[in-house]
């Protein structure tokens, strides 16, 4: 799907006053949340294995988010043969999954790619049910020291935005650089939080567009960084990697859009919303939230100010995501960079 604007589905406001959930079937799976162990806080709950904590939960709800997200980032490139990356890998042997969440992208790679042995890695374990016998996860902090002994042919990496500080996403960078086969690929795809419209079907002062703003605001007074899609190449390229490409989304919130497949993605990305904006913002805003951190229920109210104003059909919004892949270069490639003035 290319970045243009989205046309509305004229009628669709004539259907009903407000977009319900429950009208549609949920693409995601319930999830128990008794395998999973952590800090309690504000109802939700965090993991502990980083010194410097989660910003976002690890429970059912994330869980939802996740598989939500899965969801949208699949059907966006529904019309590719292959939707789960775009990375030129011909028969791949070893593949790494940063930040599985859920698993669900793991798993789905494992399937297509049966001869591969791929590896999921997340600071909690994926409740996933079943798990196709070459593939594998691992609870792991990826900023210490790797001790996969094979290198790897792809590197895939989603919706890490707030996980690292500057320092921490160049240490990472640079142990995807070292820990992939020349020629290999890491690919990383990102969204941003800034809900957006085209056509004046929200107006300016409406409290859907504070999200962004604020978030970004808590985000960097926890020395994390955020909305990491303008600097994701820059990154890279720091990192050594070279043949760097970029696919810009627009993804559409609710099923506004007249296009049959971007009404899907936008009915998919509403429930990530409605399910996944607590989880992301009450970390961030009761610990950094301006001009002092907020009480729980002030999150709750706000967010349920959120929920009400998404659910008005009328309005066409939309927010940006980012597609990055890019090769690890081959021995020839790095003589010729390092001899060059």
């Amino acid at each position: 799907m290319s970045n243009d604007i989205i046309a509305p589905d004229k009628d669709l406001h004539f259907v009903k006053d407000t977009y319900n959930p429950d009208d549609w079937q949920s693409e995601t799976t319930s999830v128990t949340s008794s395998m999973h162990r952590g800090l309690m806080e504000n109802g939700r709950r965090y993991q502990t294995l980083r010194d410097k904590g989660s910003h976002v939960p690890s429970d059912e709800q994330m869980f939802e988010t996740y598989e939500a997200l899965h969801l949208l980032a699949s059907f966006m490139d529904s019309d590719k043969e292959n939707p789960l990356f775009q990375s030129p890998v011909v028969n791949p042997k070893h593949i790494l999954d940063i930040g599985t969440g859920k698993g669900s992208w793991a798993v789905d790679v494992a399937d297509l790619f049966p001869e591969a042995t791929v590896r999921g890695v997340d600071l909690f374990p994926p409740p996933v049910t079943w798990i196709p016998p070459n593939c594998f996860f691992e609870i792991d902090d990826i900023l210490q020291s790797w001790s996969w002994r094979e290198p790897f042919d792809l590197i895939h990496l989603r919706l890490l935005d707030i996980a690292f500080t500057l320092e921490e996403t160049d240490h990472l960078y640079k142990q995807c650089y070292d820990h992939l086969q020349p020629g290999g690929w890491i690919e990383q795809l990102e969204m941003s939080s800034f809900i957006e419209c085209d056509d004046n079907s929200v107006p300016a002062d409406n409290i859907l567009f504070t999200w962004g703003p604020r978030i970004t605001m808590a985000a960097n007074k926890a020395g994390r960084c955020f909305e990491i899609m303008g600097t994701l190449q820059e990154s890279i390229e720091r990192a050594g990697f070279v043949d760097i490409h970029t696919k810009d989304y627009r993804w559409p919130i609710g099923p506004w859009p007249k296009d049959k497949t971007l009404k899907e993605v936008g009915d998919i990305n509403y429930k990530h919303w409605l399910i996944g904006m607590e989880g992301y913002g009450m970390w961030l805003l009761t610990h950094y939230g301006d001009p002092v951190p907020w009480m729980k229920e002030e999150v709750q109210v706000y967010v349920a100010q959120m929920r009400r104003e998404l659910s008005k059909p009328r309005i066409h919004t939309y927010q940006k995501a980012r597609r990055i892949w890019a090769r690890k270069s081959v021995d020839h490639e790095r003589v010729k960079m390092e001899s060059s003035p």
